[in-house]
């Protein structure tokens, strides 16, 4: 295996171990009120016409539009009131020529009315209604199936659900939803100077901060982080370590070990585990270019640098959405969850052919424009990330950012 870097950019890395990865296979039926953040596995059909009834969205009265043409404030119509229809009722009147019928919001439309007059247009006198405005048909109603028909695609495979998703299919009287299983995540931490978060650290250690990091960005985006503890730097101990924990998973994170030194073997030891093997080793990326993506029979392995800021960044870049892919979500060149468009404040160095991630703050001003303000520190400071709202990206083609200049920022 090639000792050096074959620097790849980050999308296309991306693009090329997804396409590695199978198809999700695992689903399982949850309850709707567990489903708020999984990923459908099969189609959801509407099964009913929404909404069923044709209905009013405003306070007011039901009316035949057509009675109420050219009326103004100058020159009102006058409706005759025939009544008033009951919440949750199928009306028992009819809106005749020249009438009108007091309906509230979400009350089913009665026959012969088409169009809805505000209350605030309106004044009642006795069994009379004064109509102040002019109203279109269908003015201020729902149609019957204006929001979705029966035998409709009401949600497709491959959708991360949200709340309004949730909502959708409990007004389908959907009650039990088919997801694909979360995938299950394993992490590996190495390194001799590498301790458990609760140890107190000797002079020259540090705590495993990338365990903790990449199972919260494996959990965010609907995976199981399954943490397997710290292997010391010994390539045989790694090997077995990496084997042991891809076993019960559907992929790997290995963290340090990365890089091109003589004691970072983490490659070899990859590419042992199983054909095809290492498919990248360095991205073109800042933070994070000794990053190594590989494959081991059917199952991703990712080895992320030991710098806790390179680790992060690149598990928001490359580990979540592998985890969100994994777990059936169609990501559709989405690489983000969450994505702004802002305004730069200050100039912001790079150098081409690589991705900049550098830390913001970001601000809304009067005028409504967001203000991305970079944190410049050194790159292994994770109270530097702890302190921003997101991460200003600076494009492979630039040599970097003067300010005033538009960006994107992600917002993990």
């Amino acid at each position: 295996m090639n000792e050096l870097f074959t620097v790849r950019p980050p999308q296309e890395a991306l693009e090329l171990l997804l396409g590695r990865c199978p198809a999700p296979e695992r689903a399982e039926t949850v309850a709707l009120g567990d489903a708020l953040g999984r990923v459908t596995a099969e189609t959801v059909v509407a099964r009913e016409t929404l909404p069923a009834f044709a209905r009013s969205t405003m306070d007011g009265y039901a009316v035949r539009a057509a009675d109420t043409f050219g009326a103004a404030e100058s020159a009102p119509a006058y409706l005759r009131l025939c009544g008033e229809v009951a919440m949750g009722t199928v009306p028992s009147l009819h809106v005749a020529a020249f009438e009108a019928a007091k309906i509230h919001t979400g009350a089913m439309l009665p026959p012969g009315a088409d169009a809805v007059v505000m209350v605030e247009e309106t004044n009642a006198r006795g069994g009379e209604v004064e109509v102040l405005a002019s109203v279109a048909p269908g003015e201020n109603v729902v149609a019957a199936g204006e929001d979705v028909r029966a035998g409709d695609v009401a949600l497709e495979p491959g959708r991360r659900l949200r709340a309004q998703d949730v909502g959708g299919l409990a007004a389908l009287g959907v009650t039990h939803v088919r997801v694909f299983a979360r995938p299950r995540v394993a992490i590996l931490s190495t390194g001799d100077e590498v301790v458990a978060v609760a140890e107190t650290p000797a002079l020259g250690k540090v705590r495993d901060v990338n365990a903790a990091t990449v199972a919260a960005v494996v959990t965010a985006n609907g995976g199981v982080a399954l943490p397997h503890g710290i292997v010391p730097d010994d390539e045989a101990r790694l090997e077995r370590a990496a084997r042991a924990a891809l076993d019960g998973a559907d992929a790997l994170v290995l963290s340090a070990g990365s890089s091109v030194s003589y004691r970072d073997f983490t490659a070899r030891a990859v590419e042992r585990l199983g054909a095809p093997g290492v498919l990248v080793h360095g991205i073109g990326i800042k933070p994070g270019k000794p990053t190594l993506l590989a494959v081991a029979g059917t199952k991703p392995v990712v080895g992320l640098p030991g710098n806790p800021v390179s680790a992060l960044v690149l598990a928001w870049r490359i580990v979540a959405p592998l985890v969100r892919a994994l777990g059936g979500e169609a990501l559709a060149d989405r690489p983000f969850a969450s994505e702004l468009d802002a305004t730069l404040t200050a100039p912001v160095r790079s150098r081409p052919g690589r991705e900049d991630y550098v830390p913001c703050t970001l601000a809304r001003e009067a005028d409504g424009t967001l203000r991305a303000t970079p944190i410049f520190g050194k790159s292994n400071l994770i109270f530097t990330l702890v302190r921003a709202d997101g991460l200003l990206v600076v494009p492979l083609d630039q040599s970097g950012l003067p300010a005033g200049a538009a960006v994107r920022v992600i917002v993990p």
